[in-house]
C-alpha cells in the first residue's frame, strides 16, 4: 500500500517522513519506512524499555556491549533537557535523547514530554521518537501533531460533505465520492483562512450558514417583480449594489413579507399553478 502511495504520488510531492501513530511504534513499521527511502516518526508506549548507548571500557573478552542503563522516566538526566515551560499549574518538560530499544535495529532519536502538575505532583508523559537522528526535537513533535490535523480532516469529512453517508458500491463510485468528500474539506478550510483573522472561532456550520444565506438571498432577489428590477437602483427600495452584485438592504419585516407576498402571487410559476388548479377544478 505505501508503494503504491508513492508511485501515485511521485513527482508530485517530495516526501522524506511517514508519518504513523503507536500502533506502528514497532521495528516491522521502521523496516517498511526505510525500505521506501523514508524516516519513520511515531510513538512508543508509555512504559517502553529505552536504554542508553553503552560508553564503558571493553572488558576484553565476548562481543562488544551494546546497551547501558536503562531509563528512568521518573529521573531523566538533565543534560537531555531540551525545553521548559509553565502555563498555569501544568509543567511541560522536553527531552531529547538517541536511545536504543531491543525490538529495534538501530538507535533511534526519542522526544520524551513530560508534563507535571505543579500542585498535586502527578507526572505524565510521552514518548516520540523518530529513525532520522538528526530531527530536532521540536520540529519531531510539530510533525506529529499533524497526526491529529488528519483525524480532523476525516471528522470533518464525515459529520459535513457525506464521507460516511453515499451509496456507492463500485470502486470507481466509492473513489469519487470519498474524493469529493475530502476536496470539500480542503476547499472548507481554505475558505475559513479568510474569516479567522477578524473571527477566530469561524466553523464549517458559520461557512455553510453563510452559503445558505447568499443562497436565499439570491432566491429573493430573482423572485422579485421586474417592473422593481429594471428601475436604477438608486430608486429601488431596499436594493444596493456591492462587489458581489446586487443585494437587499435591511428590509422592515412587513416590507419584506409584502415584497415577496406579491411576487410569489405574481410570478408566471404562480399563474401556471392557479390555471391549472382551475383547469382540475372544470374537469
Amino acid at each position: 500500500m505505501l508503494d503504491a502511495l508513492l508511485q501515485l504520488i511521485a513527482g508530485v510531492l517530495p516526501l522524506r517522513y511517514l508519518l504513523l501513530d503507536g500502533h506502528f511504534g514497532n521495528h516491522n513499521a521502521l523496516h517498511m519506512a526505510r525500505q521506501s527511502n523514508l524516516h519513520l516518526i511515531s510513538k512508543l508506549r508509555c512504559d517502553a524499555a529505552l536504554y542508553r548507548p553503552y560508553t564503558g571500557p571493553y572488558v576484553g573478552r565476548g562481543p562488544h556491549r551494546t546497551y547501558g542503563s536503562k531509563l528512568d522516566y521518573a529521573n531523566i538526566p538533565e543534560q537531555y533537557l531540551k525545553e521548559t515551560t509553565v502555563e498555569g499549574h501544568i509543567q511541560t518538560r522536553v527531552y531529547q535523547a538517541h536511545l536504543l530499544h531491543k525490538e529495534f535495529s538501530q538507535a533511534l532519536n526519542v522526544v520524551i514530554i513530560v508534563k507535571t502538575n505543579l500542585h498535586t505532583h502527578a507526572m505524565a508523559h510521552v514518548i516520540l521518537f523518530s529513525s532520522d537522528l538528526d530531527l530536532a526535537y521540536d520540529t519531531l513533535r510539530d510533525y506529529y501533531s499533524l497526526r491529529f490535523q488528519s483525524e480532523f480532516n476525516f471528522r470533518d469529512a464525515k459529520q459535513y460533505w457525506g464521507l460516511e453517508d453515499f451509496m456507492n458500491v463500485t470502486p470507481m463510485g466509492v473513489t469519487n465520492a470519498a474524493n469529493l468528500s475530502l476536496f470539500m474539506v480542503n476547499v472548507s478550510y481554505r475558505l475559513q483562512a479568510d474569516v479567522r483573522p477578524r473571527d477566530p472561532d469561524y466553523s464549517i456550520l458559520g461557512l455553510k450558514a453563510d452559503c445558505r444565506g447568499y443562497t436565499y438571498v439570491e432566491e429573493t432577489i430573482k423572485m422579485l417583480p421586474e417592473r422593481l428590477l429594471h428601475r436604477p437602483v438608486a430608486q429601488a427600495p431596499g436594493l444596493s449594489l456591492s462587489k458581489s452584485g446586487l443585494r437587499l438592504r435591511s428590509f422592515g419585516c412587513r416590507e419584506a413579507a409584502g415584497l415577496v407576498h406579491h411576487d410569489v402571487a405574481t410570478s408566471p410559476w404562480s399563474k401556471h399553478r392557479a390555471n391549472a388548479k382551475a383547469t382540475k377544478s372544470s374537469a
